[in-house]
């Protein structure tokens, strides 16, 4: 059947979604064969029930529910005929998957005639199922087929009521089976490996071959020893949060020993303690569900304490006692405030020096997300952005930064001394908005500060990954460019919107923490050093910043000098079941121990003294759930993200009047070089986004979805209020004249269905308006549009620093001492303010004296700052905010104007003969000053 041969992109972006359509299909059919006598016998609709069922075996083979013997029992009443028997066990099963009952109720793993079975496959005793975590493991063994069933049994009765969760095995014979396990059963924590099984697959499918061919060649690529070594190494790079035990015929010793088993959780001779095998796999999931701050608040909560610190809510007496603000505790509930302390003490531990529960809970959150360490934050990833430029940064120093990078970035490096070298993200004109440094510019920066003298100034890279609206860098590729140039540079990588990418093996390589694993594996390998010392016979040991061939080279450091110093922030909360403002910093740094008592002095700098107890156990519940279901959620939001993009892009009445853009609207093609276009039209597959996320310079986000509303005759901010007053949806990030919906772990089909409704109705309110309006209103509509769409302001780019904030005025960097511009605007009497609209600011322009801004000046949107403290602020800049119709400009009062640092104060540098400055963007311009 077609199903079968279309390795669809969105079907292979969630397992889940693909396998729940199957039986869908399954059930649509069955229903219809059962739907009146006459049609019981009606062989067509026989045979049509028949072809569903088995479109779905080759993924029901990776599964443990519903199982051999539901499966059976399906064919067989399908066999005899019995066209309501099937359809009333089909849509059992089917039902049971939607809701996740088999999980829980013991019921569903039976057919109709042996519920009374002597071997039930599920527990059924309330001490030894009911409340209990499920989960399933995968067993790979060369034992043939035959006997897997009795295997099961005999893993079964290995349970005990004591057991904290229970699971289910799934049998396959193979590598690529084990393979195909590991990526379409989201439900899997652990797999155990019989040494021995051959490689190729048992299914002869074409969809499951297409899905084999783009993950096998990369995961298997360099592993050695054997098979089951093999095999652990795959999983562990595709899946790193399932556990791997290993059951070996040869000395354990000698696999141990191995480089490719690092990560294998135990290794077994052969088959002889299959209890211990047991008891390892549930240690493994308890390990990982282990959530140590958030297991002792719940203890303490349940303390009878009495408080004598200054916190009057802990406990809630104050609350529930009152006569007013009773209705705040029945609101929250006892346990918010019986949670509540700002004591340290009591298995609480202190946030800024912990030592118990809170340290025990971060390392746990760095064994998740790839780190050597982490840090918890809870005023948000703001905060943790200041930490870490406090801690690495020392005034003077020099940081490549894109313009466009979150203001806690500029206002970090104020607060730190740091000197800013602003560059430039390709512009997307067409919708007020910026994508991400094409890593040119940033090699552009970093040679000519080379050439300058400067580099050894050069402390840190801080980018955002991914942006805004979507665009992630192949950040391995930019750290290795950038350590061939300096070996020793720190990266800081702001995934305030991107904690969630950890968890999805599509995701993990373009990760701050997933790209540094990746390159210390490299450096390891002797092939590597191999590339460079080719590198360095062509181009030569110290890179001349004047060759022209180092620009379009792609660059390898040296792995003996290059030091991997990675520094990570994620907004838990914005993409993971954290509380608002929950934060993480994820450190990999080799030299960690060099800034180490600087990183607790930041720490003790910007964190509070009285964090929120919920938050710091919502990032460690957060955590837990990543690790143990992140993979599957993960999948399913780029589902529907996906769904979202086809549904609205293909609806004949609201493709009208709105569209999402995609891959070639918001990635230029010269960095797409898979020449991917569309994750949803175009025939794209599986492997083609494969291609894309290993070969592009940048990539978009699936779960991004920018909806062009212009074409509606709405801007963005118009369109946000819109749907949030009349339709209750909710969204964060709006441009001239498009709107950003996000999908995330949170997000259901049923949000799909609202928002496309929505839609349908606005659009059909656009007809019904122009078609009563006549002929005025349709030339207003297009009017509109054309100022929303096509009279677009261009967008403009960071010009340089004041002389006044230079440390050489004569050198061609573009570097600049904010810090002191920054603390020049306190100054009143040295500051003045210009009105926009004023023929001072355009004389000024022409003849001088220059205009130079004294605060961040950010509108929102597109929420980037358009003028930074020190800044000569140009003719484009002005023209940008002169066409802004936007409400909300932060550092800016309109009715007050600009607000410049005087030419007096600037003194009399200020009148030096203007010249050339070099302005680094993704067009290398030239600008004049």
């Amino acid at each position: 059947m077609a199903k079968t041969q279309a390795p669809k992109i969105d079907h292979f972006f969630s397992a889940v979604a693909a396998r729940l359509d199957l039986w869908r299909d399954l059930s649509r059919t069955a229903q219809a064969y059962a739907a009146n006598p006459a049609s019981r016998g009606d062989a067509g609709l026989q045979a049509a029930c028949h072809d569903a069922l088995t479109a779905l075996l080759p993924m029901e083979a990776f599964q443990a529910y519903p199982g051999a013997r539901l499966i059976n029992a399906m064919k067989e009443r399908l066999a005899g005929g019995d066209a309501l028997g099937t359809a009333r066990l089909v849509q059992r099963v089917s039902s049971a998957l939607m809701t996740q009952s088999y999980r829980v109720d013991a019921a569903e793993w039976e057919s109709d005639d042996d519920a009374t079975a002597s071997e039930r496959v599920m527990p059924t005793s309330v001490g030894e199922s009911v409340g209990k975590p499920y989960f399933e493991v995968l067993f790979v063994t060369p034992t043939a087929p035959a006997r897997w069933p009795a295997q099961m049994q005999q893993l079964r009765k290995l349970r005990r009521a004591l057991d904290e969760f229970v699971y289910e095995p799934v049998f396959v014979g193979s590598f690529e089976d084990a393979v195909l396990g590991v990526i379409l059963n989201t439900n899997l924590e652990s797999i155990v490996i019989y040494d021995g099984f051959p490689y190729a697959s048992s299914h002869d499918v074409p969809l499951l071959k297409n899905v084999l061919s783009s993950r096998l060649s990369d995961l298997t690529a360099g592993a050695s020893g054997s098979s089951g070594v093999t095999l652990a190494k795959m999983v562990k790079r595709f899946r790193p949060e399932l556990d791997v035990i290993l059951l070996a015929d040869t000395n354990p010793d000698a696999i141990i020993s191995d480089p490719a088993a690092e990560g294998i959780r135990r290794v077994f001779y052969e088959v002889e303690e299959p209890l211990e095998i047991h008891l390892s796999i549930l240690s493994g999931v308890a390990e990982r569900y282990d959530t140590p701050f958030f297991n002792n608040l719940k203890k303490y909560a349940q303390k009878p304490v009495g408080t004598f610190h200054a916190l009057p809510v802990a406990r809630g007496k104050s609350i529930f006692k009152s006569n007013w603000i009773r209705d705040m505790g029945e609101f929250y509930g006892a346990n918010l405030f019986l949670a509540e302390s700002s004591a340290t003490t009591g298995g609480l531990d202190s946030l800024l020096e912990p030592t118990g529960n809170i340290k025990k809970a971060q390392d746990a959150a760095a064994r998740a997300f790839g780190a050597d360490r982490v840090f918890f934050v809870t005023n948000g990833t703001s905060t943790s952005n200041k930490m870490v430029h406090q801690a690495l940064l020392q005034p003077g120093d020099i940081v490549i930064a894109d313009r466009n990078c979150h203001k806690s970035h500029h206002y970090g490096m104020v607060l730190a001394g740091a000197q800013p070298y602003y560059v430039e993200a390709f512009p997307m004109v067409a919708y007020s908005m910026y994508g991400a440094v094409p890593l040119r510019a940033i090699k552009k920066a970093l040679l000519e500060l080379k050439a300058a003298g400067r580099l050894d100034k050069v402390k840190t890279v801080t980018l955002t990954n991914c942006t805004f609206d979507g665009h992630v860098y192949d950040v391995r590729r930019v750290m290795e460019e950038c350590l061939a140039i300096k070996p020793d540079l720190i990266f800081l990588w702001d995934e305030a919107w991107f904690g969630f990418a950890r968890f999805s093996p599509l995701y993990r390589p373009r990760t701050a923490m997933g790209a540094r694993a990746d390159l210390k594996e490299a450096f390891a390998d002797p092939a590597y050093l191999a590339r460079y010392l080719a590198q360095e016979k062509q181009l030569g040991a110290d890179l001349d910043p004047d060759d022209p061939r180092i620009l379009g080279t792609r660059l390898v450091p040296d792995p003996r000098k290059a030091k991997l110093r990675v520094y990570q922030t994620n907004s838990t909360h914005k993409s993971m079941s954290s509380l608002r403002q929950g934060s993480m910093v994820l450190v990999g740094d080799e030299e960690y121990h060099r800034h180490e008592q600087a990183f607790k002095e930041a720490v003790f700098t910007h964190a509070s003294t009285s964090p929120n107890q919920q938050l710091i156990a919502s990032l460690d519940v957060a955590r837990r759930q990543m690790e143990l279901e992140g993979y599957g959620l993960v999948m399913q939001a780029i589902q529907l993200a996906i769904e979202i993009r086809h549904a609205v892009n293909t609806h004949p009445l609201v493709s009208k009047y709105f569209r999402v853009l995609d891959v070639e609207d918001m990635v230029p093609a010269e960095f797409r070089q898979s020449g991917l276009k569309s994750y949803s039209e175009g025939g794209a597959t599986w492997v083609d986004a494969a291609r894309a996320f290993g070969e592009d310079e940048f990539i978009l986000d699936p779960t991004r979805l920018t909806l062009l509303c212009g074409t509606a005759g709405y801007d963005g901010t118009q369109f946000k209020n819109l749907l949030a007053a009349e339709y209750e949806i909710q969204l964060n990030k709006t441009s001239r004249n498009s709107i950003l919906l996000q999908t995330n772990i949170n997000n259901t089909r049923s949000d799909v269905a609202n928002l496309l409704k929505v839609l349908v109705e606005i659009s059909k309110a656009i007809e019904a308006r122009l078609k009563s309006g006549g002929e005025e209103a349709r030339k207003a509509f297009a009017a509109r549009v054309k100022s929303l769409v096509e009279d677009v302001p261009d967008l403009p780019n960071f010009s340089h620093f004041h002389d006044r904030f230079r440390d050489d005025p004569q050198s061609p960097t573009l570097e600049g001492d904010m810090r002191s511009a920054f603390y020049m605007a306190y100054d009143h009497d040295g500051c003045e303010h210009v009105k926009l609209m004023s023929p001072e600011i355009d004389k000024r322009l022409l003849t001088g004296p220059p205009l130079v801004s004294a605060h961040f000046v950010i509108p929102y949107p597109p929420g980037f700052p358009i003028m930074v403290p020190g800044q000569v602020i140009k003719a484009d800049t002005i023209e940008f905010m002169r066409k802004l119709d936007v409400k909300e400009i932060h550092g800016y009062d309109a009715t007050l104007g600009l607000k410049l640092i005087s030419a007096a104060v600037l003194g009399d540098i200020s009148k030096k003969p203007a010249k050339a400055t070099l302005a680094v963007s993704g067009a290398d311009t030239l600008q004049t000053a």
